[in-house]
Formats: structure tokens, sequence, C-alpha cells
């Protein structure tokens, strides 16, 4: 099977598990050795202004501190991920997902949000996805996820709620018009 790196997840409206049910997963990682990802469209009601206070640190220059974090998945819940826009990586922990969308996980870039110089688009969550090797594949095989490519403008431009419905309409779909049946020949 070809990577899925950079793709969506959309969970399919059988998909009953609490965890992902009406989710949006953007993959970051997907190799031989399983895929991580950040649920996307998932805003808690902890603000970043109150994430940042937590951790100590002076918002005071951030210019996004309304902004909701996100739950990221069921996994490292206590851990932040933080999806943005960029190719060039200052910071000390970060994954290159596509040209010009990185996950890092340092607190030097929390920091730089605080101090106002962090990325422009960025999505902070609490927590990821995971899938050991091959079961991500199972679960495509039973009709759980659909998948489409990954979309910046989706995730930076579209306010969460509507980003599953942003994704699916990528492929001309509506959910909400789907069978919880599914057929194989």
């Amino acid at each position: 099977m070809q990577s899925l790196k950079h793709h969506f997840l959309l969970a399919m409206p059988h998909l009953d598990d609490p965890n992902f049910k009406g989710t949006l997963t953007y993959i970051c990682d997907h190799d031989d050795n399983g895929t991580m990802g950040v649920i996307v469209n998932r805003p808690m009601e902890l603000t970043l202004d109150a994430l940042l206070e937590q951790l100590e640190l002076d918002a005071s220059e951030c210019l996004q501190r309304d902004l909701p974090v996100h739950y990221g998945g069921p996994v490292h819940k206590d851990r932040g991920f933080i999806l943005h826009r960029g190719s060039n990586l200052p910071w000390d922990s970060s994954l290159q997902v596509a040209d010009d969308l990185a996950l890092t996980t340092s607190m030097d870039m929390l920091k730089a949000i605080a101090e106002g110089r962090g990325p422009e688009d960025f999505i902070v969550c609490l927590g990821c996805t995971a899938w050991q090797a091959g079961q991500l594949e199972d679960e495509l095989k039973q009709n759980t996820w659909l998948t489409v490519e990954g979309d910046a403008s989706i995730l930076f431009d579209v306010h969460a709620e509507q980003r599953l419905n942003a994704a699916a309409g990528i492929l001309g779909v509506d959910l909400n018009l789907m069978t919880r049946e599914a057929g194989h020949s």
C-alpha cells in the first residue's frame, strides 16, 4: 500500500468508537512501522492562552491566544503536537510532513508562539492517533475510513467543525448520505 502520509482519514458514519466518531485525522507519518496522526476537528474547551498559562509561559505577545486546543487523539494525551505551515524547521523536534506542513512536539515552538514569533498558521493538539503496522490497512479494508490527500487550506482556512465535510467534499461525498452498510464483492 502506498504511504498515507499527508492524507486525511475521514471517519465513516458507522464508526462508533468515541475516540474517532465524526473525526478528521491528518496523517503525519505512515510506513512499515505503523501510522501516526492528529485529529484536527475536535476543539476542546481549553484555549491556547489557558494552555500557555498552565505551562507558565507569558502569552502577552501571543497573537492567537483565543485559539482552541484540539483533542489530537487517545495516545499521549498529555503531550502537545503542533501541526503548522513551514518547511524551514528551526524547532527542536519537527517532522516534515509535506512541502509546507510540519508537526512539531518541542517546547521551543510553544515559547515562540507565546512570544508572537511562531508560525502564522498552526493547530495545537493534545494527544495523537497511532496504529501498529498493518492495523490501519485492516481498518481501511473494513470500510472504517475514507482517505483523501491532505490540504493545508482545509486545516488552516476552514473552521474545525466544518473540516470533515470540507475534506469529504474533495471526494464529492456527503457523509450524511452514506449508509452504515458496506458492500464487498
